[in-house]
Protein backbone atom coordinates (compact mmCIF):
# COMPACT_ATOMS: atom_id res chain seq x y z
CA UNK A 1 0.00 0.00 0.00
CA UNK A 2 2.92 2.81 0.93
CA UNK A 3 3.92 2.32 -2.98
CA UNK A 4 0.27 2.48 -4.68
CA UNK A 5 -0.86 5.15 -6.32
CA UNK A 6 -4.49 6.30 -6.08
CA UNK A 7 -5.75 7.08 -9.16
CA UNK A 8 -7.64 10.41 -9.04
CA UNK A 9 -9.92 10.38 -12.60
CA UNK A 10 -12.73 9.25 -10.50
CA UNK A 11 -12.60 12.48 -8.30
CA UNK A 12 -12.05 14.48 -11.74
CA UNK A 13 -15.55 12.59 -13.15
CA UNK A 14 -17.18 13.47 -9.96
CA UNK A 15 -16.03 17.35 -10.61
CA UNK A 16 -17.23 17.07 -13.41
CA UNK A 17 -20.62 15.72 -13.04
CA UNK A 18 -20.87 17.97 -10.18
CA UNK A 19 -20.94 21.13 -12.76
CA UNK A 20 -23.11 18.75 -14.49
CA UNK A 21 -25.61 18.91 -12.03
CA UNK A 22 -25.37 22.79 -11.34
CA UNK A 23 -26.22 23.18 -15.31
CA UNK A 24 -28.52 20.72 -15.28
CA UNK A 25 -30.20 22.95 -12.16
CA UNK A 26 -30.17 26.03 -14.23
CA UNK A 27 -31.97 24.74 -17.34
CA UNK A 28 -34.85 23.52 -15.13
CA UNK A 29 -34.64 26.73 -13.22
CA UNK A 30 -35.03 28.72 -16.35
CA UNK A 31 -37.69 26.57 -17.72
CA UNK A 32 -39.58 27.10 -13.93
CA UNK A 33 -39.77 30.64 -14.62
CA UNK A 34 -40.80 30.45 -18.03
CA UNK A 35 -43.36 28.02 -17.52
CA UNK A 36 -44.39 30.19 -14.48
CA UNK A 37 -44.37 33.92 -17.12
CA UNK A 38 -47.03 31.87 -19.07
CA UNK A 39 -49.15 30.52 -16.32
CA UNK A 40 -49.55 33.67 -14.86
CA UNK A 41 -49.79 35.88 -18.06
CA UNK A 42 -53.18 33.18 -18.84
CA UNK A 43 -54.65 33.18 -15.16
CA UNK A 44 -54.21 37.09 -15.78
CA UNK A 45 -55.84 37.34 -19.30
CA UNK A 46 -58.66 34.62 -17.51
CA UNK A 47 -59.63 37.27 -14.78
CA UNK A 48 -60.10 39.88 -16.80
CA UNK A 49 -62.34 37.94 -18.97
CA UNK A 50 -64.10 36.95 -16.20
CA UNK A 51 -64.28 40.60 -14.21
CA UNK A 52 -66.08 41.45 -17.77
CA UNK A 53 -69.19 40.37 -16.65
CA UNK A 54 -69.20 37.24 -18.68
CA UNK A 55 -70.22 34.96 -15.79
CA UNK A 56 -73.83 35.38 -15.38
CA UNK A 57 -76.19 36.02 -12.59
CA UNK A 58 -75.42 36.90 -8.53
CA UNK A 59 -74.01 33.79 -7.93
CA UNK A 60 -71.97 33.01 -10.54
CA UNK A 61 -70.25 36.55 -9.74
CA UNK A 62 -70.38 35.76 -6.37
CA UNK A 63 -68.63 32.17 -7.01
CA UNK A 64 -65.73 33.95 -9.20
CA UNK A 65 -65.40 37.26 -6.85
CA UNK A 66 -64.50 34.47 -3.89
CA UNK A 67 -62.12 32.51 -6.49
CA UNK A 68 -60.56 35.40 -7.40
CA UNK A 69 -59.43 36.36 -3.42
CA UNK A 70 -58.40 32.76 -2.81
CA UNK A 71 -56.41 33.06 -6.06
CA UNK A 72 -55.03 36.68 -4.30
CA UNK A 73 -54.48 35.21 -1.18
CA UNK A 74 -52.06 32.07 -2.79
CA UNK A 75 -50.40 34.80 -5.34
CA UNK A 76 -49.69 36.94 -1.99
CA UNK A 77 -47.99 33.98 -0.10
CA UNK A 78 -46.10 33.19 -3.10
CA UNK A 79 -44.99 36.14 -4.07
CA UNK A 80 -43.39 36.91 -0.14
CA UNK A 81 -41.76 33.45 -0.12
CA UNK A 82 -40.38 34.34 -3.84
CA UNK A 83 -39.19 37.90 -1.89
CA UNK A 84 -37.51 36.15 0.66
CA UNK A 85 -35.65 33.54 -1.49
CA UNK A 86 -34.31 36.98 -3.10
CA UNK A 87 -33.57 38.44 -0.10
CA UNK A 88 -31.57 35.59 0.81
CA UNK A 89 -29.68 35.30 -2.04
CA UNK A 90 -28.80 39.17 -2.19
CA UNK A 91 -27.26 38.42 1.16
CA UNK A 92 -25.19 35.89 -0.15
CA UNK A 93 -24.34 38.02 -3.25
CA UNK A 94 -22.78 40.74 -1.03
CA UNK A 95 -21.16 38.30 1.71
CA UNK A 96 -19.13 36.52 -0.81
CA UNK A 97 -18.50 39.76 -2.57
CA UNK A 98 -16.60 41.16 0.26
CA UNK A 99 -15.11 38.22 1.50
CA UNK A 100 -13.92 38.15 -2.11
CA UNK A 101 -12.31 41.49 -1.57
CA UNK A 102 -10.52 40.29 1.15
CA UNK A 103 -6.59 40.05 1.53
CA UNK A 104 -6.49 36.53 3.03
CA UNK A 105 -8.90 35.49 -0.07
CA UNK A 106 -7.41 37.21 -3.42
CA UNK A 107 -4.11 36.16 -2.54
CA UNK A 108 -4.94 32.82 -0.98
CA UNK A 109 -6.02 29.68 -2.01
CA UNK A 110 -6.93 29.29 -5.63
CA UNK A 111 -9.65 27.25 -5.33
CA UNK A 112 -11.39 28.98 -2.84
CA UNK A 113 -11.13 31.81 -4.99
CA UNK A 114 -12.85 30.46 -7.92
CA UNK A 115 -15.29 28.86 -5.87
CA UNK A 116 -16.93 32.15 -4.78
CA UNK A 117 -16.01 33.75 -7.76
CA UNK A 118 -18.78 31.19 -9.31
CA UNK A 119 -21.06 30.69 -6.50
CA UNK A 120 -21.08 34.54 -6.21
CA UNK A 121 -22.37 34.17 -10.06
CA UNK A 122 -24.91 31.56 -9.52
CA UNK A 123 -26.40 33.43 -6.28
CA UNK A 124 -26.96 36.57 -8.74
CA UNK A 125 -29.12 34.03 -11.15
CA UNK A 126 -30.49 32.58 -8.63
CA UNK A 127 -31.90 36.23 -6.96
CA UNK A 128 -32.95 37.44 -10.85
CA UNK A 129 -35.28 34.10 -11.19
CA UNK A 130 -37.06 34.56 -7.96
CA UNK A 131 -37.19 38.53 -8.14
CA UNK A 132 -38.55 38.05 -12.03
CA UNK A 133 -41.18 35.34 -10.71
CA UNK A 134 -42.13 37.93 -7.80
CA UNK A 135 -42.59 40.51 -10.29
CA UNK A 136 -44.58 38.28 -12.94
CA UNK A 137 -46.91 37.29 -9.73
CA UNK A 138 -47.73 40.93 -9.41
CA UNK A 139 -45.32 41.85 -6.38
CA UNK A 140 -42.29 44.15 -5.91
CA UNK A 141 -38.75 43.01 -6.98
CA UNK A 142 -36.48 42.61 -3.41
CA UNK A 143 -33.46 44.04 -3.66
CA UNK A 144 -32.81 44.14 -0.08
CA UNK A 145 -31.15 41.16 2.62
CA UNK A 146 -32.87 38.92 4.38
CA UNK A 147 -33.09 41.33 7.74
CA UNK A 148 -32.49 38.09 9.96
CA UNK A 149 -29.13 36.86 8.75
CA UNK A 150 -28.43 40.27 7.61
CA UNK A 151 -27.86 41.16 11.10
CA UNK A 152 -26.07 38.05 12.09
CA UNK A 153 -23.53 39.11 8.96
CA UNK A 154 -23.23 42.63 10.67
CA UNK A 155 -22.68 40.21 13.83
CA UNK A 156 -20.02 38.22 12.47
CA UNK A 157 -18.22 40.38 9.80
CA UNK A 158 -15.70 42.03 12.73
CA UNK A 159 -14.11 38.77 13.48
CA UNK A 160 -13.36 37.50 9.95
CA UNK A 161 -10.04 37.20 10.20
CA UNK A 162 -9.29 33.70 8.04
CA UNK A 163 -10.32 31.75 5.41
CA UNK A 164 -11.76 29.20 8.25
CA UNK A 165 -14.17 32.15 9.22
CA UNK A 166 -15.62 33.11 5.54
CA UNK A 167 -16.10 29.60 5.64
CA UNK A 168 -18.33 29.37 8.24
CA UNK A 169 -20.55 32.20 7.21
CA UNK A 170 -20.91 30.87 4.12
CA UNK A 171 -21.65 27.65 5.51
CA UNK A 172 -24.86 29.52 7.27
CA UNK A 173 -26.38 31.41 4.76
CA UNK A 174 -26.13 28.03 1.81
CA UNK A 175 -27.91 26.12 4.59
CA UNK A 176 -30.51 28.28 5.53
CA UNK A 177 -30.69 29.03 1.92
CA UNK A 178 -31.11 25.34 1.08
CA UNK A 179 -33.85 24.13 4.16
CA UNK A 180 -35.88 27.09 2.86
CA UNK A 181 -36.24 26.31 -0.42
CA UNK A 182 -36.70 22.79 0.21
CA UNK A 183 -39.53 23.87 2.37
CA UNK A 184 -40.96 26.51 0.33
CA UNK A 185 -41.49 23.29 -2.24
CA UNK A 186 -44.10 22.40 -0.15
CA UNK A 187 -45.53 25.81 0.36
CA UNK A 188 -46.47 27.48 -2.77
CA UNK A 189 -48.95 26.85 -4.97
CA UNK A 190 -48.21 26.10 -8.06
CA UNK A 191 -46.36 22.91 -9.48
CA UNK A 192 -44.34 25.59 -11.77
CA UNK A 193 -42.98 27.78 -8.50
CA UNK A 194 -42.55 23.95 -6.80
CA UNK A 195 -40.54 23.49 -9.53
CA UNK A 196 -38.42 26.52 -9.60
CA UNK A 197 -37.66 26.23 -5.99
CA UNK A 198 -36.97 22.34 -6.06
CA UNK A 199 -34.03 23.13 -8.83
CA UNK A 200 -32.03 26.15 -6.74
CA UNK A 201 -32.63 23.94 -3.40
CA UNK A 202 -29.89 21.46 -4.70
CA UNK A 203 -27.54 23.92 -5.94
CA UNK A 204 -27.34 25.35 -2.45
CA UNK A 205 -27.16 22.15 -0.76
CA UNK A 206 -23.86 21.83 -3.33
CA UNK A 207 -22.35 24.50 -2.00
CA UNK A 208 -22.94 23.76 1.20
CA UNK A 209 -21.31 19.98 1.01
CA UNK A 210 -18.31 21.62 -0.71
CA UNK A 211 -17.85 24.15 2.14
CA UNK A 212 -18.05 21.88 4.65
CA UNK A 213 -15.43 19.64 3.33
CA UNK A 214 -13.35 22.97 2.86
CA UNK A 215 -13.72 23.79 6.42
CA UNK A 216 -12.80 20.23 7.71
CA UNK A 217 -9.68 20.41 5.65
CA UNK A 218 -8.70 23.87 7.15
CA UNK A 219 -9.43 22.54 10.32
CA UNK A 220 -7.34 19.99 9.86
CA UNK A 221 -4.18 22.01 8.26
CA UNK A 222 -4.85 20.31 5.38
CA UNK A 223 -5.08 23.55 3.30
CA UNK A 224 -3.03 22.19 0.61
CA UNK A 225 -5.17 19.47 -0.15
CA UNK A 226 -8.33 22.10 -1.49
CA UNK A 227 -7.48 21.99 -5.18
CA UNK A 228 -8.49 20.58 -8.10
CA UNK A 229 -7.95 17.85 -8.66
CA UNK A 230 -6.54 17.16 -5.28
CA UNK A 231 -3.96 14.62 -4.21
CA UNK A 232 -6.43 12.02 -2.61
CA UNK A 233 -4.02 9.41 -1.24
CA UNK A 234 -3.58 12.27 1.42
CA UNK A 235 -6.81 12.72 1.84
CA UNK A 236 -8.55 12.25 5.75
CA UNK A 237 -11.10 9.09 5.95
CA UNK A 238 -13.66 11.73 6.45
CA UNK A 239 -13.57 13.39 3.45
CA UNK A 240 -16.11 11.52 1.69
CA UNK A 241 -18.99 12.09 3.88
CA UNK A 242 -18.03 15.50 5.98
CA UNK A 243 -20.28 17.48 3.54
CA UNK A 244 -23.23 15.20 4.10
CA UNK A 245 -24.10 15.36 7.40
CA UNK A 246 -27.91 14.47 6.23
CA UNK A 247 -29.39 11.75 5.14
CA UNK A 248 -32.25 13.53 4.34
CA UNK A 249 -32.05 17.57 4.04
CA UNK A 250 -33.88 19.19 6.91
CA UNK A 251 -36.04 22.14 7.15
CA UNK A 252 -36.05 23.12 10.47
CA UNK A 253 -34.22 26.22 10.58
CA UNK A 254 -35.80 27.08 6.87
CA UNK A 255 -36.86 30.72 6.87
CA UNK A 256 -40.62 32.34 6.78
CA UNK A 257 -41.85 33.21 3.97
CA UNK A 258 -42.46 36.44 5.25
CA UNK A 259 -38.75 37.40 6.59
CA UNK A 260 -37.99 38.76 3.71
CA UNK A 261 -41.26 39.62 1.96
CA UNK A 262 -40.97 43.78 0.98
CA UNK A 263 -42.67 45.55 3.49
Amino acid sequence: MGGERIDTRLLEELTEQSQDLNSDAVRITAEALGDFTEVTREQSSRRWWQRGGVVAGAAGSAAVLTSLRAVAATSSDDVKALQTAASIENLAISVYQTAAGLPFIKDGNKTVAAFIAKTTTQHQAHAQAFNAAAAQAGGKAQSGPDPKYAAVVKKALPSIKTPADVVALAITLEDVAAQTYTKNVGQVSSTELRKLFASVAPVEAQHRATLLAVQALLAGNLGDLIAIPTNAAKLPAAAGSVGFPDAFYPTKSASPITEGAVK
